[in-house]
C-alpha cells in the first residue's frame, strides 16, 4: 500500500537582521540582495522582509534590490497602514504578510487581531487581492481569527509560534497541540496555513512535520546561526530538519 507524504514544506527565509547589521553602522556592508542570493543557493523557497514604519532594518530601496537578485518570491512583512499598501501596490511583491506593529517594541510581539480589525483590515486585503498580492494574516492559532481571515477573505494565514517557542515543560505539548488543530481548521476552510517566529534547530521538527502547513518564515535565529557557520549552511541545515519530516 502506497502512503502518500505530505507536500514539500517551503521554507522562507527572512533576511531583515542582515539589514539590522548593515544599519548598525551605516554604508552598504552586509548587503540583503547578496543574503537573497544566498538564500537562493541554499535551497531556500521565498525571501521575506518586513519594511518597518522607523525603517530600523529593511529600507525602500531594499526592496528593489532584493526583488531584482534573485527569482524567489518576496514576502513583504507590512502593517496596516495606508503608507504600507502604497508601497505595497507599488511593488508588487508575490505575498504580503499583514502583522501588528508597534514602534517600540524589538521583534513582532504577538498574533494580528484580524477578529477585533475587521473593518480596518477588510479594505487593505481587497485592495491588495485586486493587485494580484497574496494576501496573508499573521495570527495566533485561534479558531476566531481564523474565521475573521475567512471573512475577509484572506486565503493564507501564518501562525504565530512565539509562545510554542518560548514554552517550557509541558506548555510545549499543549502549544504545539494548538497549531496542530488550527492548521487542519485552516486547510478544512480553504485557508493555506504558514507559521513562524522564534523556530530553531532545536524545535523546528514537531512544527515543520503539521501535514497542513505549507511554508516557514524564520530570520533572526537563521542570520544569527550565519555568524557561527555561514548563511549558506544555516539555511542548508534549517533545509535538512525540515525535510527530514517531510
Amino acid at each position: 500500500m502506497n502512503v502518500l507524504k505530505p507536500a514539500r514544506l517551503r521554507l522562507g527565509v527572512n533576511i531583515d537582521h542582515v539589514a539590522t547589521i548593515r544599519n548598525a553602522r551605516g554604508g552598504e556592508h552586509p548587503d540583503p540582495a547578496r543574503a537573497a542570493q544566498i538564500v537562493a543557493r541554499a535551497g531556500g523557497d521565498g525571501i521575506t522582509v518586513h519594511l518597518r514604519e522607523d525603517r530600523r532594518h529593511i529600507r525602500d530601496d531594499d526592496l528593489f534590490r532584493v526583488a531584482e537578485a534573485t527569482g524567489l518570491p518576496i514576502n513583504l512583512e507590512m502593517a496596516a497602514t495606508d503608507e504600507m499598501l502604497e508601497i505595497a501596490l507599488r511593488h508588487r511583491p508575490h505575498a504580503a504578510c499583514i502583522v501588528p506593529e508597534r514602534r517600540e517594541e524589538r521583534t513582532t510581539e504577538g498574533g494580528l487581531d484580524a477578529a477585533g480589525q475587521h473593518n480596518r483590515l477588510a479594505p487593505i486585503v481587497s485592495r491588495l487581492s485586486d493587485a494580484g498580492i497574496r494576501v496573508s494574516l499573521f495570527i495566533a492559532p485561534e479558531p476566531r481569527q481564523i474565521e475573521a481571515a475567512m471573512k475577509l477573505g484572506a486565503p493564507v494565514v501564518e501562525f504565530h509560534t512565539g509562545e510554542y517557542a518560548h514554552a517550557e515543560g509541558e506548555q510545549v505539548a499543549h502549544e504545539l497541540r494548538r497549531i496542530v488543530d488550527m492548521s487542519a481548521l485552516a486547510a478544512k476552510n480553504g485557508i493555506e496555513p504558514h507559521a513562524g517566529h522564534g523556530l530553531t534547530y532545536e524545535n523546528v521538527q514537531p512544527i515543520a512535520a503539521i501535514p497542513q502547513l505549507a511554508e516557514l518564515n524564520i530570520g533572526h535565529y537563521l542570520i544569527g546561526e550565519a555568524i557561527f557557520i555561514g548563511l549558506e549552511a544555516s539555511v542548508k541545515k534549517m533545509r535538512a530538519l525540515m525535510d527530514e519530516v517531510r
